[in-house]
């Protein structure tokens, strides 16, 4: 480690050079005084042309290694602009300007580590973006491509390069199903299902879309997620748990048909029919449960399209009084709304149902309807024990049932028939205990 020279601030030794010169001036005035006597002009001239030409070759050096340090200090700033941060500079003195040289080099290596971090976080994102199997377009106003990965690149091109094509050109050569959905998503929707092909060779893919500003231009990102295999698995998965269930609740029902038929049989045998009314009317509730159950899920995978009709709200709330245990709070909205009768007093029959048998006392269990925003909110609220994290998640999955004897169709049914009207369902627990169940319902049901 080198020694550390003594500190001499710029003023410090700027004064000591001018005290320096002027004592030179001094002493060689003095000198000439005593050789010259009587001669002041002569001695203040030599004096002079002694001090003058000394003190201007040693200002001038001072200044010189200042000038080359500040032109330096111009260069390497002007290499920072241009992202070249490897320079770095050395004075010699101990001072103000040495200060300003380690500061200027920290500054240089704090620029090059956070390039060099710079450089490895692209990497990565590059290693990330290429080697995605989802599809990323980074299309400019204009539909001129900007970016595509290799996922894009196979998929719309063959493997070839695509910057600087148009998307409608490559899109309507390779992917015609692609171009009707990028058309159907010109309407707003950023997120979009659509198949190409058909039968074995049928692909179902996600189209998600997003806009951005990138250097004062419109930009838009476009991921393309092939969803077939996984829609698969998740057809087969759901497929066997719909099997499970049927499976169950045949056997739980048909089990104790066959006993009840066969003791009928025997009590026949025997001429005992005091007890054959009893039996065939077990029978017959059992046989109407399984009824309930198949038409269940019937009714859930053959929900047609609804149809919409001006309502008022009294007639529909007092019909749905007539059928289910609840508290109406608040008025109802004047205004009629469209909907399809039929299929929203399933739903709210449905989440009413689910209320009751959560635990809930009756006279707890509310229903509020309200007009808001130009949407339509259905409320149904319960003091029940409200649901769990992993419940709420998947409480809208269909067959998803935390009830022994329960079919999951509830909760999904009513999703389907919202969703269907063009709205949505969400669930949340209440302050205090309970689940509050909405139904949100577009502008578009609001009755003129």
């Amino acid at each position: 480690m080198a020694p550390k020279t003594m500190r001499l601030s710029l003023l410090t030794r700027w004064t000591a050079l001018v005290a320096t010169l002027l004592v030179l001036g001094v002493a060689i005035a003095l000198l000439l005084a005593h050789y010259f006597p009587g001669q002041p002009l002569l001695v203040l001239g030599a004096t002079l042309l002694c001090v003058l030409p000394v003190a201007i070759i040693t200002i001038r050096a001072q200044l010189q290694a200042m000038l080359s340090l500040f032109r330096a200090l111009s260069g390497t700033v002007a290499s920072y602009q241009d992202g070249d941060f490897g320079f770095s500079l050395s004075w010699p003195q101990n001072d103000e300007l040495a200060d300003l040289v380690a500061a200027h080099n920290a500054l240089g290596s704090v620029l090059r580590k956070q390039r060099l971090d710079l450089v490895q976080r692209e990497l990565l994102l590059d290693t990330m973006v290429q080697n995605t199997p989802v599809a990323m377009l980074l299309v400019a106003d204009g539909s001129a491509i900007v970016y595509a990965n290799l996922a894009a690149r196979q998929l719309l091109h063959h493997g070839r390069r695509l910057e600087g094509r148009h998307l409608s050109d490559i899109v309507s050569e390779a992917a015609p199903a692609l171009a009707e959905a990028l058309a159907r998503g010109n309407d707003g929707r950023v997120d979009t299902l659509f198949s190409s092909g058909e039968g074995e060779q049928e692909e179902v893919y996600h189209l998600a879309r997003r806009s951005f500003s990138l250097n004062g231009r419109r930009h838009e990102l476009l991921l393309l997620r092939q969803l077939t295999l996984e829609l698969r698995r998740q057809e087969v998965r759901t497929w066997k748990k719909v099997i499970r269930v049927i499976s169950h609740e045949l056997n739980n029902s048909l089990a104790p048909l066959a006993s009840l038929a066969h003791s009928g049989a025997e009590l026949v045998r025997r001429g005992q029919t005091e007890r054959l009314p009893q039996i065939l009317a077990t029978i017959e509730e059992r046989t109407r449960h399984l009824e309930s159950f198949i038409l269940g899920y019937a009714r859930f995978a053959k929900l047609p399209a609804p149809r919409l009709a001006s309502c008022a709200w009294p007639p529909f709330l007092d019909s749905l009084a007539a059928q289910a245990v609840f508290t109406l709070e608040g008025e109802p909205p004047a205004q009629p709304a469209m909907f399809d009768a039929a299929q929203l007093q399933q739903a709210l029959l449905n989440l009413l149902k689910n209320a009751l048998e959560s635990g809930s006392p009756a006279d707890k269990i509310g229903l509020h309807v309200s007009h808001a925003q130009g949407m339509l909110r259905i409320e149904v609220r319960d003091r029940g024990p409200g649901m769990s994290g992993a419940v709420l998640e998947n409480a809208l999955v269909p067959f998803y049932s935390t009830k022994r004897s329960g079919t999951g169709l509830g909760l999904a049914l009513a999703r389907e028939i919202a969703e269907a009207h063009g709205g949505r369902i969400t669930l949340s627990n209440r302050d205090g205990g309970g689940l509050a169940v909405v139904m949100i319902l577009p502008a578009a049901t609001l009755a003129t």
